[in-house]
């Protein structure tokens, strides 16, 4: 099974690597950001690298059409991520392609979602949180399976 990793650098990838043994015996690559982890990611599995999007909308719009075409070229069955923007336009493309998208919420948000989660909700298969009681801030959709840390 192919396996898509998008997370941005620092904290949301340290979680994935937390959860890469989940994965093992697949055939993972990495989607993130450039920074000072890049030699660490592409030592694990193959990487993309697109320029930290923030909240500069143009910077989302050019990574939007990037995504779809890193999405055909690798033809992922799974789509997983930690967050944060970045994970939004490859769960678009993901529902839309019909590849299965799994979120799984940080650690630090125990009672109320990220940002991201809250706009990654209604495009997601799965919804995975790490506080059971974050389900009280989420739909029917969310599942807790304990923490990653």
């Amino acid at each position: 099974m192919k396996v898509a990793l998008v997370c941005t650098q620092g904290g949301h990838l340290t979680e994935t690597l937390q959860v890469l043994d989940a994965f093992a015996g697949c055939d993972i690559f990495f989607i993130t950001h450039f920074s000072s982890r890049d030699e660490e990611v592409r030592s694990i599995a193959p990487t993309y690298f697109c320029p930290n999007i923030g909240e500069r909308p143009l910077v989302f719009l050019r990574t939007f059409v990037w995504a779809l075409r890193v999405l055909l070229r690798e033809r992922p069955q799974v789509i997983f991520s930690t967050g944060s923007e970045i994970a939004l336009p490859f769960f678009f493309w993901g529902k839309i392609l019909g590849i299965k998208t799994i979120f799984l919420e940080s650690w630090c948000r125990v009672h109320g979602l990220s940002r991201t989660g809250k706009l990654a909700y209604p495009l997601v298969d799965e919804f995975w949180v790490q506080w059971p009681q974050l389900l009280e801030a989420c739909g029917p959709k969310a599942k807790y399976h304990g923490g990653v840390i």
